[in-house]
């Protein structure tokens, strides 16, 4: 390993640096990589979270050959990857043509999927959700597939609670997206029943990036003095950065059959979120409706026994955004719609 985990910052001056923390790898992850040698193949690298995993990897393991997998639409991202030592292969997941051209690998990340812009395209929706599994899981059934899932499977749970377990059966409520989604891991989980493949379903809640994610989300609406719907009143939030790292080292506890794994932080109120930004941006917040009784909540203590309590804790999460928001940093401009309770996106 190249580098150890740095003590981290008070704040995050620029995109590079954001860039840089949420790829850096911690001694755990290099452990846990010596557990699952060989290539790594990362399919839907060109998402929100696939080029800081990749990177996050190849840091990690300099020598081992990781190989990122997307259509690569984003101009220059290509180019970025590559100078970091990630491979590159522009490749279409619906085809099984281009599938079947794509090395073969002992470790999968899968990260392709969709949820926004599904209303209107449900039928692209289901497309990539759920087909796209299939044939993955058809090509790939001699690997580890950990693949990347979603806290909307389940149905809403009480506040009250710790949030659903993993044993909860995913019976989503209403919604294309997260009945596609149920679908995504029933595939998986068929082929692995099917062949033998070792695999994970990683159910992640909300990976927090400055430029996006439910604290991006409120503390601009806290700044702009915008209302702040209160009906989904709580959440799970995680660090980029440790959900990347969690995902790579998930490949050293797959489990055949594969089965689900929970990925994100403790519980968050949404009020007492907005207060804190308010404070620290020197605003009141403006709050409608009530919190409502239930919320899409997961019970993450399995992850926290494989991986241990989040490092990045919410306080200096929030730090960092309200320094972020304050000084007009970038945005990636896509709302979580973290507040939608009716599964629209």
């Amino acid at each position: 390993m190249t580098e150890t985990a740095q003590e981290l910052p008070a704040r995050i001056a620029d995109i590079e640096t954001l860039e840089e923390l949420m790829s850096r790898p911690t001694p755990a992850l290099a452990r846990s990589l010596a557990q699952a040698p060989g290539d790594i193949l990362v399919l839907g690298v060109g998402g929100k979270m696939g080029p800081t995993l990749a990177r996050m990897a190849k840091r990690a393991d300099p020598a081992r050959r990781v190989i990122g997998v997307a259509r690569f639409s984003e101009p220059g991202l290509r180019e970025r990857l590559q100078a970091s030592g990630v491979e590159c292969i522009a490749a279409d997941l619906q085809s099984r043509e281009a599938l079947a051209q794509l090395p073969d690998a002992p470790n999968i990340i899968f990260m392709a999927g969709r949820k926004f812009g599904s209303t209107g395209s449900e039928w692209l929706t289901w497309a990539m959700n759920a087909h796209v599994p299939a044939l993955v899981a058809e090509r790939f059934a001699r690997s580890r597939i950990v693949a990347f899932s979603t806290a909307c499977v389940y149905p809403f749970v009480p506040t009250a609670g710790e949030g659903a377990p993993e044993s909860t059966p995913p019976t989503a409520p209403s919604g294309e997206y997260a009945n596609s989604c149920v679908a995504r891991e029933r595939l998986f989980e068929h082929f692995s029943h099917l062949h033998g493949t070792e695999g994970r379903l990683l159910r992640l809640s909300y990976a927090i990036d400055m430029r996006y994610g439910v604290l991006h989300d409120v503390a601009q609406k806290v700044l702009r003095r915008s209302p702040i719907e209160l009906g989904m009143g709580h959440a799970n939030v995680i660090w980029q950065g440790e959900a990347n790292d969690w995902a790579l080292r998930t490949l050293a506890h797959c489990t055949a059959p594969t089965s689900a794994l929970n990925l994100s932080g403790p519980k968050i109120s949404i009020r007492e979120l907005a207060l804190a930004f308010a404070e620290r941006l020197g605003v009141r917040p403006v709050f409608t409706g009530h919190e409502a009784p239930t919320a899409w909540l997961v019970d993450c203590n399995q992850a926290f026994r494989l991986f241990g309590q989040p490092r990045v804790r919410l306080e200096r999460m929030i730090d960092w955004t309200a320094d972020w928001v304050q000084r007009g940093g970038a945005t990636l401009g896509k709302p979580t719609h973290y507040e939608a309770r009716d599964g629209k996106y």
